[in-house]
């Protein structure tokens, strides 16, 4: 794995939340900030669901790598706002299938890449790349990527619960277009993100978070914003659903118990 030189704590503001340690924190991880805690706690006073909805999330990716290496035979990950490491990562699973897997982590949270480096120093499959994943440009001619990443094989791109920190003006259906378009036919998309049908709602978490991160945020959509992201793809069954009931392990499986938002999406494959 490639190393900048970068001293990470140097370039983290403890007084701004981030996404991906709040996220850390709703998964009962330690690599986090008082802030970071805050932001969660005020999250789900206006959202009781968000801590199961975030432990959801994470069994939704890991069943999909999962299902996509053993079924589909997919051995390429990209994954894109990949956050902190945590139990069960996708190079964990896909390296179980097959050793031989390779996986790029991309994402833009200097903890995240100090995290990666340690969890990676001995894995010469699987690399953090420190960019924004809107950088497409960027992603697919870094160095990591190009040692990787074979564009002749099928590659599966993750986009698991990151495409609503991508405000509208950025265009998320399109940047996904974009990555589509590098990818060989034959390849596969995992999208999901927040959704919700309540509009007070969408505004509330929305707004909370624009402020909060400091414009690092995009908004809670609606189900319809995030059938764009599929289009021109051929959606795997079950379809697009709240993910805790896209091919669970056992009909007994944790289940979204509320409704007040959801994520929302699945796995589609590029013709």
């Amino acid at each position: 794995m490639a190393d900048s030189g970068e001293d990470a704590s140097s370039e983290v503001d403890v007084n701004v939340p981030s996404v991906a340690r709040i996220y850390d924190y709703a998964l009962g991880g330690k690599d986090n900030y008082a802030v970071d805690r805050q932001a969660f706690d005020q999250i789900e006073a206006a959202a009781p669901s968000t801590r199961p909805l975030a432990l959801n999330n994470r069994r939704f990716l890991q069943r999909a790598v999962r299902i996509l290496a053993e079924d589909y035979g997919v051995r390429q990950f990209l994954d894109h706002g990949s956050g902190l490491p945590t139990q069960d990562n996708v190079h964990q699973i896909a390296q179980r299938v097959d050793p031989d897997a390779h996986v790029v982590y991309i994402d833009n949270d200097p903890i995240v890449l100090a995290h990666g480096r340690a969890l990676l120093e001995e894995n010469t499959n699987t690399a953090v790349l420190k960019a924004d994943f809107r950088d497409t440009e960027g992603i697919f001619a870094s160095p990591e990527v190009s040692r990787l990443i074979d564009l002749d094989q099928p590659v599966a791109a993750l986009f698991v619960s990151v495409l609503h920190c991508i405000p509208d003006a950025d265009d998320p259906a399109g940047l996904v277009r974009r990555i589509t378009e590098r990818l060989p036919s034959g390849s596969f998309l995992v999208i999901n993100q927040l959704v919700s049908e309540d509009a007070a709602l969408r505004k509330e978490i929305t707004d909370f978070m624009a402020t909060a991160t400091q414009g690092n945020w995009g908004r809670v959509r609606r189900q319809h914003d995030v059938q764009r992201y599929f289009e021109g793809l051929e959606i795997l069954g079950p379809g697009l659903v709240e993910i805790s009931t896209w091919r669970p392990d056992t009909d007994l499986g944790p289940k979204q118990q509320t409704d007040e938002w959801i994520e929302y999406g699945g796995v589609a494959r590029k013709p």
